[in-house]
């Protein structure tokens, strides 16, 4: 499949993802709902934040959760004040991982999840999601001097991926369509798997590409590493947060209308992906033709419902 046509189908997928979000707001019942009741009796909003997701959400030198997600978080917090009647609501920072991010949502550990998520139909079962955020898809790290230049030519080597994301089921099923002999090992997360490469325990790490540059820029690896082959998922990010509560469904969604109706949603991502970061780094990956389309269209709503 042509990767024009993974990114058209995925676009779909996500555009009746929130399709059933957007219907399940007009159920809005009397009274908060569950997740902003507690908020609102705790003062607190608990962000799900990951330690290497750059630019996403990763930590600074300082050891503090910052990134795109989580300012899209914070925003949405600010939403939440409103909607509960209270401007000053704390937040409480929680480090997840990619195995355990969805369970953190499922058992009220987190109120809201702000990393570098998938929302695909599987997940939306379970959970429910922002509008998009960025598009992402699957794609392999390696060393610079590998003659490695797509999938087929890593028959019978070692690959890694971080357990619990999309990325793995997406080379378990490139393993099996061109029956490649794959040894595919998982780590915790991003950072552990890139270590698992640089020590040479495998041939290629496999995640979405724009954490693949964002790990290789932080470890000003640009001369060691390279990013290569074509598309093996399509992978659509949003925020992820609980389901079932049309309530919180409509503020987060009324956060991102905003933001779109302010024009604030292109410099954001510009301050992550363009500019250099806190930390020094600079990505310089301009937005994609479908998020600048996705971005475009929450203005028209926003523009549509004034």
């Amino acid at each position: 499949m042509r990767p024009s046509t993974v990114i058209a189908g995925g676009l779909l997928l996500a555009a009746s993802l929130l399709a059933t979000g957007a219907c399940a707001q007009s159920g809005g019942s009397e009274g908060l709902s569950p997740t902003l009741s507690a908020i609102k009796n705790a003062h607190t909003v608990r962000l799900g934040y990951r330690e290497s997701s750059l630019p996403f959400s990763f930590l600074d030198q300082a050891g503090r959760p910052i990134g795109y997600s989580l300012e899209l978080c914070e925003a949405i917090v600010e939403e939440i004040g409103t909607e509960v009647d209270d401007p000053n609501l704390k937040i409480e920072y929680v480090k997840v991982t990619s195995d355990d991010r969805i369970d953190a949502v499922l058992q009220n550990k987190i109120d809201l999840e702000c990393g570098s998520t998938t929302a695909n139909a599987e997940r939306g079962k379970r959970v429910a999601f922002s509008p998009l955020m960025f598009v992402a898809g699957t794609k392999l790290m390696v060393p610079k001097a590998s003659n490695v230049a797509a999938i087929t030519d890593l028959k019978g080597k070692t690959v890694v991926v971080t357990k619990g994301t999309t990325n793995e089921q997406a080379m378990h099923a490139a393993d099996k369509k061109f029956s490649l002999g794959l040894n595919i090992v998982t780590s915790p997360d991003h950072e552990q798997s890139f270590q698992m490469l640089a020590d040479g325990k495998a041939d290629a790490f496999a995640t979405d590409d724009i954490l693949l540059y964002g790990l290789i820029v932080r470890h000003k690896a640009q001369d060691k590493f390279r990013v290569t082959g074509d598309y093996l998922s399509y992978d659509p990010y949003g925020i992820m947060f609980r389901k079932g509560e049309p309530q919180l469904s409509a503020v987060v969604e009324r956060t991102f209308r905003k933001l779109g109706s302010n024009h604030d949603l292109v410099p954001l991502y510009n301050k992550w992906f363009i500019a250099r970061l806190p930390t020094g780094e600079r990505l310089n990956v301009p937005i994609s033709l479908q998020l600048e389309e996705a971005f475009k269209a929450m203005d028209d709503s926003a523009s549509a419902n004034n």
